[in-house]
């Protein structure tokens, strides 16, 4: 078992953005982290024709479930994709292959050299991403999304009441996360079989990975805590980064902050496969959206 591991969670329509992901990792890893990357059954072909000659070691999702006791295969299959996914990605500790791993998505991209120490503190034991997210919710405001602010206070509430927790609301985010196998191992012992659940269950009650990890950490003390900030810039919308590339901020200058950035798949439907979806009109209604700042 690896001490660390870079996973990602992919699906076909990702695919161009798996490639641009691994192309990043190829050019920066400088200290040959294993990579691995899961996507269903039903895509390992496309993306062993994409992917070969990289360093990325495929996995099925099925595999991940099926070393998941608890889990009902047929449940997670009715769940929507984006909630699926995350019992897939906070289920990957099963197959013992790290004892920590950083959970990318698929529209992340590494922006300088990084190894083991971006990500694990002197102690071994991973760098957990906690904040309360003021810079994202006071941006929101700005632009008046009010909704964002909302949502964040429900889903944060949402979680600590399962744990019993007062206090602050954490975000636990952005992605991508260090996670360690022995969170995840606390959560199921701790709290899962207790009830009876399985994560399956748990994300169906409140589909935030993040904050059942999170929450987890600071319930049941696992690990050592050691907080930090984001890892990647993340540009949660359009309209973040047409703000920072007006004030002429580069790659280069965010380096020193961040290992890499995240561009949200939801504006750049271009890079869908094998196509970007919808109508000629509703894809020029994105764009108009997208350069208005509405994304």
């Amino acid at each position: 078992m690896s001490p660390l591991a870079l996973y990602c969670k992919s699906y076909s329509i990702d695919l161009r953005r798996v490639v641009r992901l691994m192309a990043s990792i190829a050019r920066f890893n400088t200290s040959h982290i294993p990579v691995y990357i899961s996507v269903p059954e039903t895509d390992l072909a496309l993306f062993r024709e994409h992917l070969s000659g990289t360093p990325a070691q495929l996995l099925s999702d099925e595999s991940i479930l099926q070393a998941s006791p608890r889990i009902d295969a047929a449940q997670v299959a009715r769940m929507h994709g984006a909630v699926a996914q995350q019992v897939v990605k906070s289920e990957f500790w099963r197959l013992g292959l790290s004892q920590t791993y950083v959970c990318l998505d698929s529209d992340a991209v590494f922006i300088r050299p990084f190894d083991a120490q971006d990500f694990l503190a002197p102690d071994g034991y991973p760098y957990t991403v906690l904040d309360e997210a003021h810079d994202l919710l006071e941006g929101a405001l700005q632009h008046g999304r009010g909704r964002i602010l909302d949502a964040f206070i429900r889903e944060a509430a949402q979680v600590q009441q399962k744990f019993g927790r007062q206090g602050r609301r954490y975000s636990f985010g952005p992605f991508p996360l260090v996670w360690h196998r022995t969170v995840w191992e606390s959560l199921d012992q701790r709290y899962l079989q207790p009830r009876g659940m399985s994560f399956a269950d748990a994300i169906t009650e409140a589909p935030i990975e993040s904050r059942w990890y999170g929450e987890a950490l600071l319930a049941y003390q696992a690990i050592p805590l050691h907080p930090c900030q984001a890892l990647f810039k993340v540009y949660h919308y359009a309209w973040q980064l047409d703000q920072e590339t007006r004030r002429g901020i580069t790659q280069a200058q965010l380096a020193p902050l961040y290992c890499g950035v995240i561009y949200q798949s939801a504006w750049e439907r271009e890079l869908d496969w094998p196509m970007e979806g919808g109508s000629l009109l509703s894809r020029l209604g994105r764009r108009l959206r997208r350069k208005l700042g509405r994304i």
